[in-house]
């Protein structure tokens, strides 16, 4: 009997994260006792502020280790809007927010229970590696938005409306940008909120890195209450308080919304980790002092990544305006020693410099890689010397 005999065909339409398969091929090469730099996936460097490791350990020792209601308890879900709220002004009540078992499953569950099959969500390219194969595992389709690497790929409300069809359900965007690090603008952010509203059309608004963001005042599309009936703020406590192994995820949406997550969600994952909730409720009740002092330190790693990368000949790169990452542009060396695609050079990095990146084909692209800069200033150094004398012989 063939595989195709056997599966689904939704599990057809997607595939293995290519950051998940990067980490495992970087694991291989560390079991046989080799000496990595790893700028491959996204993860803070930083260990999980002390404050929030004592909450969990607190609601443990008082056996706060039970299910919870499935959308998060309620002086969470309460803590996630205030902070939102205070943050960024946008108005949202608890019932209109789900903790879920990380921000990738908070953007899984929100466009399952809104992508159908034969609607088309538009996501601008470069985009996060998960984004296609969420889409499509829901039946939906991709209408890719080329952005322009000569302007920062920066995504204009323009663009997205010359994207728009009868078809359009959703509008997915990313922003700070992985892999690229771009901002969209407040003003465009703003004109494609209200493009959206005006049309009937949902904004799904990933905003894993909002916090992250180098350009001045931080703008959630949240902000914009007047129309949020059509968005769907996706955040995640991962990056911001460099949770990630924790799991900490979140949407605020129109109750509707929250009600399909919750139903899908209780069906999936159920409730959320208990301990966890009551370490989120401290990462966004306490001070917000050890988010600035990341992301100071973040913006340090980019000038000195970016520094570095410019010592390497035939190598560009976009200078990203928020989270953690470059994503250099090595046309240059595509074609040459037998390096034909940037799957392949990344290959041959990981192998002979003993760099972990992760190529551009994974976030739609053909010339790029992405670097990951959220490791030691010391390992940022000891990476580009690396890659500085791989590319020399190429």
């Amino acid at each position: 009997m063939t595989a195709a005999a056997i599966f689904s065909d939704r599990i057809g339409r997607i595939e293995i994260s290519a950051t998940m398969a990067v980490t495992a091929e970087a694991a291989k090469l560390r079991a046989q006792g080799a000496k990595l730099v790893d700028f491959g996936a996204g993860e803070p460097h930083f260990a999980t502020p002390q404050h929030i490791k004592d909450a969990a350990i607190e609601a443990i020792q008082n056996n706060f280790s039970k299910y919870t209601v499935v959308a998060g308890i309620p002086e969470l879900r309460k803590a996630i809007v205030e902070r939102h709220a205070q943050d960024f002004g946008s108005s949202y009540s608890p019932d209109e927010a789900i903790f879920s078992t990380g921000g990738k499953l908070a953007i899984f569950n929100a466009i399952q229970v809104l992508v159908d099959h034969g609607d088309e969500v538009i996501v601008p390219v470069p985009y996060w590696v998960s984004y296609k194969d969420i889409v499509q595992y829901a039946g939906g389709t991709c209408v890719f938005l080329e952005t322009n690497e000569a302007e920062n790929f920066r995504i204009t409300a323009e663009a997205v409306e010359r994207a728009i069809t009868p078809e359009t359900k959703a509008i997915l965007l990313n922003s700070p940008s992985n892999p690229s690090g771009a901002v969209i603008s407040p003003k465009d952010l703003e004109r494609i909120v209200h493009l959206a509203h005006e049309r009937g059309i949902w904004l799904l608004l990933d905003e894993c890195y909002v916090y992250l963001q180098y350009t001045g005042a931080l703008v959630s599309g949240g902000s914009f209450t007047d129309a949020k009936e059509h968005i769907v703020v996706l955040g995640s406590l991962s990056k911001t308080y460099a949770m990630t192994g924790w799991r900490a995820g979140f949407a605020l949406a129109p109750k509707p919304v929250i009600a399909a997550m919750t139903k899908l969600q209780s069906q999936s994952t159920s409730s959320p980790t208990s301990m966890v909730q009551k370490a989120a409720i401290a990462a966004l009740s306490s001070s917000q002092a050890c988010v600035g002092e990341m992301r100071a330190d973040y913006l340090k790693l980019r000038d000195r990544i970016l520094g570095r990368l410019q010592e390497i000949p035939g190598i560009t790169c976009t200078r990203p305006e928020g989270a953690f990452y470059v994503y250099p542009n090595v046309k240059q060396y595509l074609g040459k020693a037998g390096v034909g695609t940037a799957m392949e050079l990344s290959k041959r990095l990981l192998n002979e410099a003993h760099v972990v990146t992760v190529p551009g084909e994974a976030f739609g692209t053909d010339e790029h890689i992405r670097l990951a800069y959220a490791v030691s200033h010391a390992d940022v150094d000891e990476g580009l010397d690396r890659m500085k004398g791989f590319f020399a012989k190429l």
